[in-house]
């Protein structure tokens, strides 16, 4: 190869990488600019496999990525956030994001003005000066997304600049004639190049390149886009390698819909081409490639749209479960698994994750909470011992969340996305220091137990109504962290207002009950301890709320 070969070789690697990183940025600065609104669009996602057509459709066409979202969603049934019916609609509409990718590219064909030589400088020039001299969050990410537009139209000169040279080379000649003729080793093809880049916008932008310098026919064109479709499974199976049985499932759903379509238009492109071998020898241009990608992954939506729960039931028989996972998984294991790394690709949902398992631990601490109460009331010894195993369990779960959440932190996150994070690790705090004070419940049941202490039937009254206060605060502050529903926090106070006030009411009665001789000095020391841990719960619960108003 001569040096002006392996200089258009660097220049389309090169050109390649900037596309590429382009890519990247750009929907970097997407996902900070839409957090909020991506994660309204997961909150539509109900057995209702239309609305999730068309969530996965906007979340692919804000990241930019169908593999992602995919991923995503492989992560998301593995968390156990979605059923695998919900995933289907959300992978086919990946499909039909996708294509977004392909019409950018093509708008070097719409006319002079959209050539990237034109109008990428001045975009990248705009998008660097608000990221240099702009303090403001939003305007930064607007400058994310300009530098990513105008790199992504950077690199396609440099693909196309470095190819058109060899438009007329026999060699592109020749392996598109070998292509035109043979359509299951363009499928191929096109399956092995983007199992290798990882990305069918890539590859479907690297097949576009070819096509703007008249080198690509359309025979060839459309069943290398047809393996395209098939070589983005690639990156959602590997990636549900140790997943759980329903996410490798929702990676095979993925794969089977797209080679039913491959088969289904592989069919029928095949027929048309027969009928009309000029059309198929004809060159092809990046606007009906786009064409192309759009009718296919919108046809074969609808055509496989009735069949979600056929795929479903194909993917169990592929996957089939295992007797073993009958048995039960302690409460650590399952956070873990439900704390899935595919999630941090996309961090406004890895945060949701976050949410949803700090108030998972926030729940069991609460029923562990309730356990410990029935102890001390009822001298249930049983009671007692299973408080301490949960306990346990509780501090090991703060291990897990903390290590999940710190991972999180560390991704590209704006600044209000950081603040939660911060709050999450005080809340998951909080959680484990309730759960210590359930503990010091159950203790002084085993001392209330062990000294043969019993309490007056007006003290046990006071206590069953100063408890069901701390029990209500905690289930609102845990709902009121899950729905980031600010009146509950208002609630909360309220409860724990109550809390403090029964709490200096048991005080003063309890005291008048020793002054009268009443209760005896052992009773009194359990008594008040149990009041003022009951106290310390209350306080937890309004520290949580407390963190969800400063959001």
């Amino acid at each position: 190869m001569s040096i002006q070969g392996i200089g258009n070789l660097f220049e389309f690697i090169g050109g390649l990488g900037l596309f590429l990183y382009g890519m990247n940025s750009m929907a970097d600065g997407l996902q900070k600019s839409t957090g909020s609104k991506t994660k309204k669009l997961m909150g539509f996602l109900t057995n209702n496999r239309l609305m999730g057509v068309l969530v996965g459709a906007l979340i692919t066409a804000l990241i930019q990525s169908s593999s992602a979202t995919t991923v995503m969603v492989v992560g998301f049934v593995n968390a156990g956030m979605l059923s695998l019916i919900q995933a289907v609609g959300v992978i086919m509409g990946a499909n039909i994001g996708t294509t977004i990718t392909a019409w950018i590219v093509s708008m070097n064909q719409w006319g002079s003005v959209f050539k990237p030589e034109f109008f990428a400088p001045l975009i990248v020039g705009i998008g660097s000066f608000l990221l240099m001299f702009s303090h403001k969050e939003g305007k930064r990410d607007v400058g994310n997304i300009l530098v990513g537009f105008g790199v992504l139209f950077i690199g396609l000169s440099f693909m196309s600049s470095a190819i058109k040279p060899y438009r007329d080379s026999q060699l592109f000649v020749s392996a598109f004639s070998v292509l035109g003729k043979n359509p299951i080793l363009a499928i191929l093809v096109g399956t092995v190049v983007t199992a290798i880049i990882q990305s069918s916008s890539a590859s479907v932008s690297i097949l576009q390149t070819l096509a703007i310098n008249g080198i690509v026919n359309w025979y060839s064109a459309i069943f290398i886009t047809l393996g395209q479709n098939i070589g983005t499974c690639v990156t959602a199976l590997i990636s549900c390698a140790g997943a759980q049985k329903n996410a490798k499932r929702a990676a095979v759903i993925h794969l089977l819909f797209n080679v039913a379509g491959a088969v289904i238009f592989g069919i029928i492109m095949f027929i048309l081409f027969s009928f009309n071998r000029p059309w198929a020898n004809a060159t092809i241009n990046t606007v009906e490639i786009s064409i192309f990608h759009t009718v296919f992954n919108v046809a074969n939506t609808l055509i496989l749209f009735p069949f979600a729960k056929v795929l479903v039931k194909l993917s169990q028989i592929i996957i089939k479960d295992d007797k073993e996972e009958e048995k039960p998984v302690d409460l650590v294991t399952q956070m873990k698994g439900r704390l899935d790394h595919r999630l941090y690709d996309t961090p406004n949902f890895a945060i949701e994750a976050g949410i949803k398992e700090v108030v998972e631990m926030g729940n069991i601490t609460l029923d562990n909470t309730e356990h410990a109460i029935y102890a001390f009331m009822n001298n249930d010894k049983e009671m007692i011992k299973s408080v301490f195993e949960r306990e346990k369990e509780i501090n090991e779960l703060e291990k897990v969340l903390t290590e999940y959440l710190v991972w999180v932190d560390n991704l590209n996150l704006n600044e209000r996305q950081h603040g939660k994070i911060k709050n999450l690790l005080y809340t998951v705090n909080d959680i484990e220091r309730m759960g210590d004070h359930s503990e010091n419940l159950v203790e002084l049941a085993e001392d209330k137990i062990r000294d043969g202490l019993t309490f007056s039937p007006a003290a046990n009254a006071g206590l069953d109504e100063i408890c069901s206060y701390v029990i209500k605060a905690v289930e609102t502050a845990l709902e009121c962290r899950m729905t980031e529903n600010v009146a509950l926090a208002e609630t909360v106070n309220e409860y724990e207002d109550k809390v403090d006030a029964m709490q200096r009411m048991l005080r003063d009665e309890h005291i008048k009950r020793l002054s009268k001789s009443l209760c005896t000095a052992e009773n009194g020391v359990v008594y008040m301890d149990f009041i003022s841990n009951l106290e310390r719960i209350s306080d937890h619960a309004h520290n949580i709320v407390g963190y969800i108003q400063e959001e």
